[in-house]
């Protein structure tokens, strides 16, 4: 309960009045004391059978939506009593942001229930409870105030804001064909490893005939991965090396009403780290879609890697991994190369994404190029961020090395900077 203004005016009325009445002894003072008095009681008897029995419900056909798509939620205030309410308000206190989820309802009737719905553009990537909510109600005469809170059911997983390119560098590997790596994969290629009995699960294509004729029960093959298909994106996710710029260009708000008629350009918030995670997804959807085996290695709050597979499985993995990175790791990039590179496989096209402009990132793609791989990199130019200037420089380093780049700019389109030819 909340003792609002008012009160304290009906508080100080109250007290004013009995003293009237004592110095004067006129019955009116006292009559007035004596409404006063009742209207105190009958605002808090009213407050409590306000909030007693009511409850809302919170209700959403998907929980796994990308930025800069809409969320629709459903919300439902029930009133379970024979009474009615005058008022009831709703307060959303999700951490969403853009959420306009709060609303108040008012002529609520006994054994009924209100019903409305919201919609939020979703700007930022993450995990959002839908909750805690509260709700509101009180008194006629504004006395008091009385809450009641529901604590979240479910939660929102946003994913990163992916493009669709058309092209992405892919760089040929060691051998035609490639040769076995002698690690076992649920894909088919064009190693068998062997045979193994029948599981539940194993689709019919794979049954080896002649092994199951000879042993008088199902067998099937299993095969080897090939290190041609073979693509790794590495996120540099360094505390000290990403920039957010304080000044930027923000999503304006657009009226709900118009959101299925009104399309909003998605601006992601002026974060190198943002820039290159939206990156990040959307070339493993080029590479996934390419029937390539992709694996993810980024080292945020703890050390993340994924094993190079190819299908959907994998992009989702990736995906709402990069849904729950942030930019708090310890390794550079190169200590991130250094920690993965004993195990990719040479041949390998290995996608560089980092926001560094020192000369770290030369001796990455160094120790890539030495190892026998295929480096891509992808950079954010810092100065379009609000940093010091000097990516363009590193930059012309590394296509002097013959290896294809890619540079993010502040406010930029991503799928043209993705797909562009740079020349520094």
């Amino acid at each position: 309960m909340t003792i609002r203004s008012t009160f304290w005016v009906f508080l100080g009325l109250l007290a004013a009045s009995f003293l009237a009445g004592n110095f004067t002894r006129s019955f009116v003072y006292y009559r007035v004391v004596y409404l006063l008095l009742f209207i105190l009681l009958f605002s808090l008897i009213w407050g409590l059978l306000s909030i007693r029995g009511l409850s809302v419900k919170r209700s959403a056909r998907i929980h796994r939506l990308p930025v800069g798509a809409i969320f629709e939620e459903r919300f439902e205030v029930v009133n379970p009593t024979r009474y009615g309410r005058l008022w009831i308000e709703i307060e959303d206190q999700s951490n969403l942001p853009g959420s306009r989820s709060s609303k108040v309802i008012s002529a609520v009737g006994g054994r009924q229930s209100r019903t409305y719905v919201t919609r939020t553009l979703l700007q930022q990537r993450g995990v959002f409870p839908l909750g805690p909510t509260r709700l509101i109600t009180g008194d006629p005469f504004g006395l008091f105030l009385f809450k009641r809170e529901f604590p979240p059911v479910n939660q929102l997983l946003v994913l990163p804001y992916i493009v669709d390119l058309d092209y992405f560098p892919f760089l040929p590997g060691l051998l035609p064909g490639g040769r076995a790596l002698h690690r076992r994969t649920l894909e088919v290629s064009p190693h068998a490893a062997g045979v193994r009995e029948y599981a539940p699960g194993d689709p019919l294509s794979r049954i080896h005939w002649k092994s199951t004729a000879r042993r008088d029960h199902i067998m099937v093959k299993e095969f080897e991965q090939d290190p041609q298909a073979d693509v790794w994106i590495l996120l540099d996710a360094h505390r000290h090396s990403h920039i957010r710029e304080k000044q930027s260009k923000r999503q304006q708000p657009v009226e709900q009403f118009w959101f299925w008629t009104h399309k909003s350009e998605v601006y992601l918030a002026a974060d190198t780290y943002e820039y290159l995670v939206s990156a990040c997804a959307s070339i493993a959807n080029y590479y996934v879609r390419s029937n390539r085996a992709v694996g993810f290695v980024s080292h945020g709050h703890s050390y993340v890697a994924l094993p190079v597979e190819r299908g959907e499985r994998q992009l989702a993995k990736i995906i709402e991994t990069l849904a729950l990175l942030d930019a708090d790791g310890p390794l550079t990039v190169l200590g991130l190369v250094n920690a993965q590179a004993s195990s990719i496989a040479r041949g390998s096209t290995v996608v560089l994404l980092t926001p560094s402009r020192d000369i770290q990132v030369e001796m990455a793609v160094d120790e890539l190029l030495r190892r026998d791989m295929n480096p891509i990199v992808v950079m954010v130019a810092s100065e379009s961020f609000g940093g010091e200037g000097g990516s363009l420089d590193v930059a012309a380093h590394i296509q002097a090395r013959g290896v294809p780049l890619k540079i993010l700019r502040c406010e930029n389109n991503i799928l043209r900077d993705l797909q562009l030819n740079h020349n520094v």
